[in-house]
């Protein structure tokens, strides 16, 4: 493990659950942004919490991954089983909304993916970009391979964070 601690606004030890509503796209440092992205950047506090998951120089690649992934199981396990996450997949871009200037749209919208679970929301959301059929998917499948990104499903698993296997259910 490379974090022990994250750093975390004051007040998120006030709250005793949370609804993690995220926007699922591509990311330039992890390949894909999907609720552990979410949980774990969006909840680390300012720059000394994105510095502990960046490191210093802002570090992109495998341990970058690890750092993210090692932050949102901290987040997860503080709300334990009090945590539900949705990952909107619609008008899919290579790019983070962080980014003032990211891709257009490559992707048509494919749906909402909702779980208690953080590894089956993010894998199953995963697994839908690759499975859509014709090249739309390129782009995103480029950026997810291109940065490691499935690096952060592989290593939840590995810190036994949640279940990697799920049902989509259509409703």
């Amino acid at each position: 493990m490379h974090l022990t601690e994250i750093a975390v606004d004051k007040h998120l030890l006030n709250y005793d659950s949370m609804l993690v509503y995220t926007y699922f796209k591509g990311h330039t440092s992890g390949g894909f942004g999907g609720s552990l992205k979410n949980i774990c950047i969006g909840v680390a506090s300012g720059q000394v919490g994105n510095r502990q998951i960046h490191g210093e120089g802002w570090s992109k690649g495998p341990l970058f991954l690890e750092r993210m992934v090692e932050s949102g199981k901290g987040i997860a396990a503080h709300f334990g089983q009090r945590i539900t996450y949705i990952n909107v997949m619609k008008n899919l871009s290579v790019d983070c909304d962080c980014d003032a200037h990211g891709q257009p749209p490559s992707m048509p919208d494919i749906g909402i993916v909702a779980s208690t679970d953080i590894l089956a929301v993010d894998k199953a959301c995963v697994n839908l970009v690759y499975a859509h059929p014709g090249s739309q998917k390129r782009a995103q499948v480029e950026r997810i391979e291109s940065r490691t990104g499935l690096r952060q499903l592989e290593y939840m698993k590995t810190l036994g964070m949640s279940n990697d296997q799920y049902e989509l259910i259509t409703v």
